[in-house]
């Protein structure tokens, strides 16, 4: 009998601390994905092919803490993102805002396929003229039929 009361005891402890626990965790819980939102728009400096979410360096770590302190005081995503743009320059940001100075980050790689697409051209261009043989002369050709003719009684025998 004392276990079935001790069980009940442990039942109403359960379902009274889950329901508060949930309760408390709530705005943490949303907080954190607005945290993994913005934290994932943004380069690790150190990785610099991670996010900021995705990577394990301190310096991310450091970063992703600073975004939920930042949230914890009430700015918005937009505020935090000019923040880090602000302490780290546009290099911080995978999509960079298109001006003067990123220019290079958003045509850089079409400049470098076009270039090697039209040194490939150039190249095949040139392979091809340096290809094209004139004409053999009737000596030239005897001599050809002679090398080939003696390369062939070489392999029979």
């Amino acid at each position: 009998m004392m276990m079935r009361q001790w069980m009940a005891v442990l039942a109403a402890c359960l379902w009274l601390f889950v329901p508060s626990a949930q309760a408390q965790s709530g705005g943490q819980g949303a907080q954190e994905s607005v945290m993994l939102e913005i934290a994932a728009e943004l380069r690790c400096l150190v990785c610099q092919n991670e996010s900021i979410a995705a990577s394990r360096a301190e310096l991310a770590v450091d970063l992703r803490q600073q975004i939920m302190e930042q949230l914890g005081q009430g700015r918005n995503p937009d505020q935090i993102r000019d923040y880090m743009v602000d302490r780290y320059g546009d290099f911080i940001l995978y999509r960079p805002p298109l001006k003067s100075s990123t220019l290079l980050l958003w045509f850089g790689p079409a400049l470098l396929l076009l270039t090697g697409f039209l040194v490939y051209a150039l190249t095949l261009r040139r392979r091809r003229r340096a290809g094209e043989v004139a004409d053999l002369t009737d000596q030239q050709r005897r001599q050809a039929d002679a090398l080939l003719q003696g390369s062939s009684r070489d392999e029979q025998s």
